[in-house]
């Protein structure tokens, strides 16, 4: 099965007809649904231009027995920071910043920063920052922010919460100041952490340009790639393919059983505005729109988004030897480092088969992934909606799956 990709038709298919190339990749996915890991869930995977597999099958809607389909609306959560930092190296390749400038240039307001010190238990066990913290910093996880969100019971975490800097009714604007008394968890360029750096990169993009968030991403990425199913608020003829979302028990990721939630990540999600159009998590989309902004950053790409040296820095590894992804509820994964918009697969291991050692890949907490593998022209995307979905070990067998499919 092939169809030549064609603006956002690619992949858009509602009744897809799956290529028994990767029907073990198939295999595992089911498994998932028939288990009751999973609602439903639909992939697609794209080579050369070219839609080489699409695969959806399950419910969007388990109560009402309403069908996934390749064209229903999924939660991006994290899938943002991918918008988002595309929107940032956009503006970088304008000329309107360097990578390695202090973020403080411009937002001025981050230029008081503090840091815990070394095995800190207060808030207010602090030093001077030893450097400024730059884009790239933020870019990269490297700046020393948290996001509030893997750390449940640290200080730092707690204060994230109190003082509302993970509120959706924060602005961008009034986020800034609060990040600015809150402590980095360690000296810029020293540690990686998962952090709302990219939410200090959306507010670098709004006193760039004068221009809300939300609008920028309109007018420089959803409305160029026709990208007519991503946002922040749905329209009302988008919400009945908005797909339900699902948890399953948090303490036995492979137990069956599943959960509705109605009012995460906040009551009237996606269906109201809020005042922060959140550049690490706030946007909805689909299969198709994912897949056209992952074609745009192929380097071989006509339309590509970004300057050809800009797009080799974003599938390079920015982390220094010995430094690599972790999770505090995951600890250190050797084999992953990160580059300018997601983690760079830099070795084989359990969880990187052989053949994805180059590749890009990220994904949201709903269950929502995406890769590209510039050498192999290769690229997908994986939607689902369960809550704590990402890097699930599902995720990492339908993957191993479709490498070896390829050969």
């Amino acid at each position: 099965m092939s169809h030549p990709a064609g603006g956002r038709g690619a992949g858009a298919a509602v009744n897809p007809v799956p290529n028994p190339q990767f029907e073990a990749a198939h295999a595992v996915l089911r498994a998932e649904i028939r288990l009751e890991r999973l609602a439903g869930v639909s992939a697609a995977l794209m080579r050369d231009g070219v839609l080489i597999d699409s695969f959806c099958a399950g419910l969007a809607d388990r109560e009402a027995g309403t069908p996934l389909r390749s064209d229903s609306i999924h939660r991006a959560f994290s899938n943002t920071k991918l918008f988002t930092s595309v929107l940032v190296l956009m503006l970088h390749d304008e000329g309107r910043f360097g990578l390695d400038d202090p973020v403080a240039e411009y937002l001025p307001e981050l230029g008081a920063l503090r840091v815990l010190r070394p095995g800190a238990t207060r808030l207010d066990d602090t030093e001077a920052l030893a450097r400024p913290v730059t884009i790239r910093h933020l870019l990269t996880h490297q700046a020393g922010f948290s996001h509030g969100v893997f750390a449940p019971g640290t200080p730092l975490h707690e204060a994230y919460h109190a003082s509302g800097a993970r509120s959706p009714h924060t602005s961008l604007a009034e986020l800034m100041p609060l990040l600015a008394g809150l402590p980095l968890q360690f000296q810029p360029g020293e540690g990686w952490d998962y952090a709302l750096g990219c939410d200090v990169l959306a507010r670098l993009a709004e006193r760039l340009c004068g221009q809300a968030f939300g609008d920028l991403l309109q007018q420089r990425l959803f409305g160029p790639l026709g990208l007519r199913d991503t946002g922040f608020v749905l329209r009302p003829e988008q919400v009945p393919r908005l797909a339900a979302l699902y948890a399953g028990d948090p303490a036995h990721v492979l137990a069956s059983g599943l959960r509705r939630l109605h009012d995460t990540p906040w009551p009237q999600a996606y269906l109201q505005p809020v005042a922060r159009q959140s550049g690490a998590g706030g946007l909805f989309s689909t299969q198709a729109d994912m897949l056209a902004l992952l074609q745009a950053l192929l380097p071989a790409h006509p339309a590509a988004l970004l300057r050809p040296a800009t797009l080799a820095a974003l599938y390079t590894d920015q982390l220094p030897p010995g430094r690599c992804v972790r999770f505090a509820n995951q600890g250190a994964i050797a084999a992953l480092g990160f580059g300018l918009a997601g983690a760079v697969s830099r070795t084989a291991s359990p969880l990187v088969p052989a053949a994805a050692v180059g590749e890009l890949q990220w994904g949201g907490l709903a269950g929502t992934h995406w890769f590209i593998h510039p050498g192999r022209r290769l690229l997908g995307v994986l939607m689902t909606q369960r809550m704590m979905g990402f890097w699930n070990p599902f995720w990492f067998l339908y993957r191993q799956r479709v490498y070896e499919a390829l050969g």
